[in-house]
């Protein structure tokens, strides 16, 4: 699911509600888009993050974020390169294993996402790891670990529990 489908408003136009709501980094994921496509959506989300003190984080296009000045890279981890983790200011990556997250601390990640925590329409019929999985993750490193998956308001608690630095909500906050 994309951010079209949860918001009748364009993603930029969302980004002063996702800050108001105290968001402070947007990873761009939108896998089906074409890379052209995608620069031109990253350009006007990046003038937005920029006029609202937001941080945008290009997910699977290097190339877009060099020809935008982006510094911030989110990779899937089959992709995640020692040398993409040297290039950019801040890189992160997605884990579902401890044995994915030694992969991404060996090639240098800066942060990991782990999921999906809870059951979630973009993975469904898929049973979530839980709060247990989450918890094995943070313990597992000393990178910080963000819960992704099923993520709302109502859980951050719990989530906090886990030893996870914060949590990526999709669909919450495209209704803001």
């Amino acid at each position: 699911m994309t951010a079209r489908n949860l918001c009748p408003r364009p993603l930029w136009e969302q980004i002063p509600r996702i800050r108001q709501a105290g968001i402070r980094r947007v990873i761009l994921r939108e896998k089906d888009l074409s890379a052209d496509a995608y620069t031109d959506l990253a350009e006007r989300v990046l003038r937005a993050c920029e006029a609202n003190g937001v941080t945008l984080v290009i997910h699977n296009f290097p190339e877009t974020a060099r020809q935008l000045g982006v510094t911030a890279l989110h990779m899937p981890l089959p992709l995640l390169t020692a040398a993409l983790c040297a290039e950019f200011e801040t890189v992160g990556t997605s884990v579902h294993s401890l044995e994915q997250l030694k992969q991404a601390e060996q090639c240098g990640a800066d942060y990991v996402t782990a999921g999906h925590v809870y059951a979630t329409d973009c993975k469904k019929g898929l049973p979530p790891r839980g709060t247990a999985f989450l918890r094995e993750i943070c313990s597992g490193t000393a990178l910080p670990v963000y819960a992704i998956g099923g993520i709302s308001a109502e859980k951050l608690p719990e989530i906090a529990q886990t030893g996870a630095a914060g949590a990526c909500i999709m669909s919450g906050a495209m209704r803001l």
